[in-house]
């Protein structure tokens, strides 16, 4: 028997191929979505890191604009006592390109920085507890005051009718209000 002579028949040959082909197929269709939302997953990657680049980078520009222009500016005074002035003048105009624009608070948006809202809230709230706690204090002493004003001494107490849980003796309410039976 030799090497090339298989059972093999070309029917044989040519399903396997079909199938073969088939599974490819399959696999091609399987693999191009993942390759889109590969795609779209990294591009999203990228734009967040440029974000993330600006974030951070954009505080140390304006440090460096900054630190840069007074710098320009004393070049710019030194220059103008030895060379010429159209230098001088190019050096002050780039200095006062590069200064970044100040957006110093003045006034209101002064006031209305988070560090001074806080101390305010602050001082509110103790100005706030400190007014409950004396509102309380005078509630009970004014309910104690009405209630001994009310009450008679043991000794003026006549018997039985004014015992507790007796309908004919003296009330005083939470309100202040005094009542006595029948009225």
């Amino acid at each position: 028997m030799t090497l090339i002579n298989t059972n093999r028949t070309t029917g044989g040959v040519a399903a396997l191929g079909a199938r073969a082909k088939d599974r490819a197929k399959d696999a091609a269709a399987q693999a191009i979505p993942a390759g889109k939302r590969a795609g779209t997953t990294a591009a999203q990657g990228v734009r967040q890191g440029v974000q993330g680049a600006r974030e951070w980078a954009a505080p140390r520009i304006e440090d460096a604009r900054e630190w840069a222009a007074p710098r320009i500016e004393d070049a710019a005074e030194a220059v103008t006592s030895t060379v010429a002035p159209k230098v001088s003048s190019a050096l002050l105009s780039t200095a006062r390109q590069v200064r970044p624009a100040r957006t110093g608070k003045t006034g209101v948006r002064r006031l209305l920085s988070w560090r001074w809202l806080l101390g305010a809230g602050a001082v509110l709230a103790a100005a706030g507890a400190g007014a409950a706690f004396a509102m309380r204090r005078r509630y009970a002493s004014a309910t104690a005051e009405a209630k001994n004003a009310t009450e008679a001494p043991e000794e003026d107490r006549p018997g039985q009718a004014d015992e507790p849980g007796s309908d004919t003796g003296i009330r005083s309410e939470v309100n202040g209000r005094v009542t006595t039976p029948g009225t």
